[in-house]
């Protein structure tokens, strides 16, 4: 196959880097007959793989959860990828110029991809109930560390009695990230999501759960693909969504709708936590001592904005909160290494102990 063929897939997302990836990977003499495509669904043990001339399901090959072969900024296969297929097997995952990864819930230490190869995530919040800005700064840091373009979306604007008010409040705490007020029941301000979801443009949905990403997608697609329920009279979220699916729109664009998220662990969001509190990152180099702990020490730049009203207290709390976590998160991550590096020991040494003596 030729770069010239791909054009076909650009409506898909295809861009001229996984043309020269695909080149430089050599997947058409590993794979003889691959093509390539991009996934439009995950279930157990298979996935849909959106093709040029159609669709296909694909059984992924088992190298293909190998984490020692990972190249792709994370394990496993995801909703969004772009992939080598033969017939109807997955048999390689290109790279990935963006993923939305979070920590798993539980005790276990690994990574969760969410959504791969997007250009923006919407983080979706409902102007209802409490106004959490903390789980907006939390979704952020995330969102930045995927590579994509965060944007907050303010939905059901129509139950709000001062959306524009609540909007400012999220920008606040949100430097360098559009936020919109929108209603999908009345349509006000889907037409400024639209620029967003251009032809080949991909965008992931995120937020928890009964924010209304459901009833989004389907005001976006102009078809009611996706079930929707009405929200609890406490304001309690309902789950919708059962699984992430990548939806074509109409004008071209492509939209991934994700379950909703009753936690988002951080992963590695080392360079996503400071965007997300860039403010707080600037203020830190103005402090006196460069090991300064913003916690008593004399001359901290961040004590005396949080004095002086310029930067909020319970902000400065979820930045401390967040870098904790990552800390943590580092710390079992160096633990789980050294205990499979003993393992692996342990294990050559039963096989050494195994061989005849010579």
């Amino acid at each position: 196959m030729t770069i010239t063929d791909f054009t076909d897939l650009e409506p898909l997302g295809w861009r001229p880097e996984l043309a020269e990836a695909w080149a430089d990977g050599g997947y058409e003499d590993a794979f003889p007959g691959a093509r390539p495509g991009r996934v439009g669904q995950v279930d157990r043990g298979a996935c849909t793989v959106l093709l040029a001339d159609g669709t296909v399901r694909a059984t992924p090959a088992p190298r293909v959860f190998r984490p020692e072969t990972d190249r792709r900024g994370g394990p496993g296969l995801a909703t969004g990828d772009w992939v080598a297929v033969v017939d109807d097997r997955v048999e390689d995952i290109l790279p990935r110029h963006s993923a939305f990864v979070r920590g798993t819930a539980g005790a276990r230490t690994e990574a969760q991809i969410v959504a791969a190869n997007v250009d923006t995530v919407f983080v979706v919040v409902a102007l209802t109930g409490d106004q959490r800005l903390r789980r907006v700064e939390r979704y952020l840091a995330v969102a930045w560390q995927s590579g994509a373009q965060p944007v907050v979306v303010l939905s059901k604007a129509d139950l709000h009695p001062d959306p524009e008010a609540a909007a400012d409040e999220v920008r606040g705490i949100a430097p360098g990230t559009p936020v919109h007020t929108i209603s999908s029941h009345t349509g006000d301000g889907l037409d400024d999501l639209a620029p967003y979801a251009g032809p080949g443009r991909t965008v992931a949905l995120v937020g928890l759960s009964g924010v209304g990403k459901s009833t989004l997608v389907n005001r976006l697609s102009g078809d009611e693909r996706l079930s929707t329920q009405e929200v609890r009279g406490d304001f309690k979220g309902r789950h919708t969504t059962t699984h992430r699916e990548l939806v074509r729109l109409p004008d071209g664009g492509l939209l991934i709708d994700t379950p909703g998220m009753r936690g988002l662990a951080v992963w590695d969001a080392d360079e996503g936590i400071d965007r997300a509190f860039s403010d707080i990152e600037e203020l830190t180099g103005e402090c006196r001592f460069r090991d300064c702990t913003h916690g008593a020490e004399p001359g901290c730049a961040v004590r005396a904005a949080v004095g002086d009203g310029a930067l909020d207290e319970g902000r400065l709390g979820n930045w401390h909160k967040l870098r904790r976590e990552q800390r943590m998160l580092e710390l079992r991550q160096d633990a789980q290494a050294r205990a499979q590096d003993k393992q692996r020991v342990r294990a050559r040494a039963r096989a050494l102990k195994k061989r005849p003596h010579r």
